[in-house]
């Protein structure tokens, strides 16, 4: 006997919200494509060394794992589709100009996940830009994740930047290499008695933090010459947003930027428990031991929908018995989502109709 339960960190999504999921799809990937982003579609699975390797500091360690019965090698199920772009980019298309602009939507599945954030299954889109990671190429990423997001009718946008590599940039043996990553975890965790204990010089970072024109101020005043080109650019790519998205800078902020170079971002709307994107820089390792810069975003359509109530995108025409197979067909046309009655004693409250023709008129119920 079955019970209908499902694995911890899976779930269905029912109507309305897998219709709203499926059009949020469609129109990020329609305002990508406009920018001349064409879609990939990877498989689910491939060969663990492919997924763990192809990205510089990326790994696998949450992926899902099984062996293939055919080759009798080790698959893995994704837990991010950026790297497969990445393993496309480099052999599929190595052969296509740079820079290559690609997008993406489909399932990722993750071994074990927070408690605070259960989802094992989740649904990603995103776009990659690959062969640069200059300035150009990541404000361009960033005002099509804006767009997008727009278009798709999420509202109350924040940007929040960071730094990456920060500290590598800074530290010049200031800080020894066995030391460097308890300082970056420290910084991340805005542990200022840790900071201080390690080095104490890299305490001012964890206050270079919040409103984005006081914390370029503030880093620009502690960076000098060193960060003064990286700071400019991260300048241009804010000049690039529309002035009713907030942006913020947390430069030593690490979490969901452990392959990112340079800078990275972090998306976040009104309603939302946690960011609903990440992007920023990152570097692609070729099969010859070369890398390839690279840039691009990652939305996730849970925490998008989460945000938002599907049930406002509901509408459906309840048409009764008798209306004409015309008169339907030139309502569809009209954009109606409409709903045809099968028995005289259908009602539109039964078909969860939020309008109905009524004398060949549409009438809110």
């Amino acid at each position: 006997m079955t019970t209908g339960l499902l694995p911890q960190g899976f779930h269905d999504r029912l109507p309305p919200h897998a219709d709203a999921a499926a059009a949020l799809e469609a129109r990020v990937l329609a305002a990508a494509h406009g920018y001349g982003y064409e879609r990939v579609d990877p498989p689910l699975a491939e060969f663990e060394q492919s997924l763990a390797s192809r990205l510089k500091s990326g790994s696998a360690q949450d992926a899902v794992r099984f062996v293939d019965p055919v080759s009798q090698r080790t698959l893995a199920i994704r837990t991010d589709i950026t790297a497969q772009v990445g393993r496309i980019a480099a052999t599929r298309m190595a052969h296509h100009p740079r820079p290559v602009r690609l997008s993406y939507a489909g399932p990722v599945m993750k071994l074990r996940a927070p408690q605070l954030h259960p989802e094992r299954a989740m649904r990603q889109i995103g776009i990659e830009l690959i062969g640069s990671d200059a300035v150009a190429a990541a404000r361009e990423v960033v005002t099509v994740a804006v767009e997008a997001l727009q278009s798709a009718g999420v509202e109350g946008l924040s940007i929040d930047f960071t730094l990456p590599d920060l500290v590598d940039t800074l530290n010049h043996d200031a800080v020894p290499a066995d030391k460097l990553a308890e300082l970056r975890e420290r910084l991340d965790a805005k542990d200022a008695a840790g900071v201080t204990a390690i080095a104490p010089a890299f305490l001012p970072l964890i206050e270079a933090a919040g409103d984005f024109d006081e914390a370029m101020a503030r880093l620009r005043e502690q960076g000098g010459d060193v960060l003064a080109s990286r700071l400019d650019g991260l300048q241009q790519i804010a000049e690039a947003i529309p002035g009713d998205v907030t942006m913020t800078l947390d430069p030593t902020e690490l979490h969901g930027f452990e392959y990112q170079s340079w800078f990275g971002f972090s998306l976040f709307a009104s309603g939302s428990r946690d960011a609903i994107g990440r992007g920023g820089s990152y570097t692609i390792v070729l099969g010859d031991g070369r890398e390839e810069a690279a840039v691009g975003f990652s939305l996730y359509a849970d925490a998008i929908l989460d945000s938002r109530d599907a049930s406002g995108d509901r509408r459906r025409l309840f048409l009764p018995l008798g209306t004409t197979a015309q008169r339907a067909q030139a309502l569809r046309a009209e954009g109606w989502v409409a709903v045809a009655a099968l028995s005289e004693d259908d009602t539109p409250e039964r078909q969860l109709c939020t309008h109905r023709l009524d004398d060949g008129q549409v009438v809110e119920v």
